[in-house]
């Protein structure tokens, strides 16, 4: 159980070894959310019916379970009036109302926000932002009001917590990539209408996928396949091999459409966390032990990815250093940790020995502040 969801990782060297397991859940079940990457499969469950089922699949193409690979990153903003700034996120990140007044992204892709009541006054800025990047015509919709800021796309809720809500764009002027919309990610969503379908496109997609090299990710949801390069990987400086990847997508493009599916180009959503720090290397090496995140490999870039690419990116930038008051204000976002139960303390462990203060603990629960207190709460299991 991770944040309270049956959730299982299965290597696999290959994506076609890995869709070959997701062409059996489907049939298995519309709503398993399958998590396709080139070194292995998350599968997560909505009851613990096929769990059994799952494994035995599993097993039959010799995929082996590793626990060890399994997190779950979520979004915490604390509010005084939380009533006030719900509807502000949930237009910024087309998200329904999730459980417990949180906001729930219903493709179970990008990071869940809980939205929870605090008595605590801290009027100034955050150190933490949310960068969100949508489709233009989605961003337009939103209706957040005029943005301000260095780049235009600034937006803040009632109680000053900050968003950039970005514009995406077609990933190129050509027909061939039409259903593909950049945002950060290059990425498109296909509908589709069948188990066979949705089997058969990601199968497609994996063996396109390797056949160039590229570490395509794969996520089957109900009547959907999503396609998606993670960011920046569709750039030929953040990938480094030897392709093009528009061409890649042209042959994407090209196979869905001869699989009867349909693009919707209103889906493409990428979110990430932003933090500012006094001391970034400080702070981003706490972050990269206590995640187990690695570094981007461009020069000059501060960003720290999920090694599966399963969960937010955390990008890092320097703050003013001579703004004591706002530095010393405990942020009204932090970010939370679901990890197994019998991992738990390991991860601990290693988060206090990247820097973290341990700041207080529950039952299942411990909160860890980073070198420039910055926090984040690791959550054992359910």
């Amino acid at each position: 159980m991770v944040d309270g969801v049956a959730t299982a990782w299965f290597d696999a060297p290959t994506l076609v070894e890995g869709a070959a397991l997701a062409g059996r859940l489907v049939e298995l079940s519309p709503e398993i959310a399958i998590d396709l990457r080139a070194t292995g499969v998350r599968v997560r469950l909505g009851t613990d019916e096929h769990a059994e089922a799952v494994s035995a699949a599993a097993r039959d193409l010799g995929l082996t379970a590793n626990p060890a690979a399994l997190q779950h990153l979520g979004i915490v903003l604390e509010s005084t009036d939380p009533a006030a700034v719900t509807p502000f996120w949930q237009r910024a990140l087309d998200y329904p109302p999730g459980q417990n007044g949180g906001l729930a992204d219903p493709l179970r892709r990008d990071p869940a926000f809980s939205i929870r009541a605090s008595t605590e006054p801290r009027p100034l800025r955050n150190r933490i932002h949310v960068d969100v990047v949508r489709p233009a015509a989605a961003v337009e919709q939103a209706g957040l009001g005029e943005a301000y800021g260095a780049f235009g796309v600034c937006h803040a809720d009632p109680d000053g917590n900050e968003v950039d809500l970005v514009p995406g764009d077609a990933l190129s002027e050509t027909d061939g990539t039409a259903d593909w919309q950049a945002v950060f990610s290059a990425m498109a969503c296909y509908r589709i209408t069948s188990p066979a379908q949705q089997r058969d496109l990601a199968a497609a997609a994996a063996a396109l996928a390797d056949d160039a090299g590229f570490p395509l990710l794969v996520d089957l949801r109900p009547g959907l396949v999503i396609l998606d390069t993670g960011k920046d990987q569709w750039e030929d400086d953040a990938h480094g091999l030897a392709l093009d990847f528009t061409d890649l997508a042209t042959s994407l493009q090209a196979a869905a459409r001869d699989l009867g599916a349909t693009a919707d180009p209103g889906l493409p959503r990428f979110v990430q966390l932003v933090l500012d720090a006094a001391d970034v290397d400080a702070v981003r090496a706490f972050w990269l032990a206590a995640l187990g995140y690695t570094p981007d490999r461009r020069d000059g870039a501060s960003d720290i990815i999920d090694p599966r690419r399963l969960n937010p990116v955390l990008l890092f930038q320097d703050v003013d250093t001579s703004d004591t008051e706002r530095r010393r204000q405990r942020n009204r976002i932090h970010v939370e940790l679901a990890v197994p139960t019998d991992l738990a303390q390991t991860r601990l462990a290693t988060t206090l020995a990247a820097g973290g203060r341990l700041l207080d603990e529950s039952e299942g629960r411990w909160r860890v502040a980073d070198p420039e207190g910055n926090e984040l709460v690791i959550v054992s299991g359910a």
